[in-house]
């Protein structure tokens, strides 16, 4: 379904509203996505190089490269490219991915290197497996890192995500987008305001997660 144009001259409240509406779920899907794959992503690796340490300065320092890429020049970097690139949502979510792996794979794999050897020693000790040692010590004890790292990365995207409305990808970007081009305070503020009280949600959010599932 085509999305109706956000003008900043002849939008009445309710009109406003409904859009504002619209445009932060349509936010909260590409932010969602994103970081369920980032997720999906760095974990799994960032436990794999605690075991494959050879593979830590590669896969960091691609990370970290594209951490150092502008958001806007990642974006357009994307554009051309074949299957990844194009205009809209699966882009800007392919450069969301990109931005949000480093700090949960750091995070991971901080989180796991920095368990106490003698806890290690103990459980193999007791004859655990390598399979439970990760499952049922490092993993708990590494929770509250890991979690951080999502933070971060979450509280990140949502930020980034208004980024995606200048490729097509939607979003509270397209009201910061048009604010700016028409010099409309109003369109700013409509499309500044729900990202930054959904990044405190999400910011609040997170650290209840993590106090909760963190040992005590």
């Amino acid at each position: 379904m085509p999305r109706r144009e956000v003008e900043g001259d002849d939008l009445m409240p309710s009109s406003l509203a409904r859009d504002i509406l619209d445009l932060t779920l349509e936010h909260l899907f590409l932010v969602s996505l994103s970081m369920t794959i980032a997720a999906a992503l760095a974990i799994p690796t960032g436990i794999l190089l605690t075991r494959r340490t050879f593979l830590q300065r590669w896969v960091l320092g691609f990370a970290n490269i594209m951490q150092t890429v502008p958001s806007l020049a990642l974006f357009g970097f994307l554009i051309p490219l074949p299957f990844l690139g194009g205009i809209g949502k699966h882009t800007a979510i392919v450069a969301l991915v990109l931005y949000a792996l480093l700090p949960i794979l750091r995070n991971t794999l901080t989180g796991i290197l920095n368990v106490e050897p003698s806890v290690r020693e103990s459980a193999i000790a007791m004859g655990m497996t390598e399979r439970q040692l990760l499952w049922e010590v490092e993993l708990p004890l590494a929770t509250r890192t890991i979690l951080a790292g999502l933070r971060i990365a979450t509280v990140t995207t949502i930020g980034t995500a208004t980024i995606a409305a200048a490729i097509g990808g939607g979003g509270l970007g397209v009201f910061i987008f048009r604010g700016l081009a028409s010099v409309d305070t109003t369109l700013l503020l409509a499309g500044a305001v729900p990202a930054a009280l959904i990044a405190l949600a999400a910011d609040r959010g997170l650290e209840w997660v993590e106090h909760k599932l963190s040992p005590v």
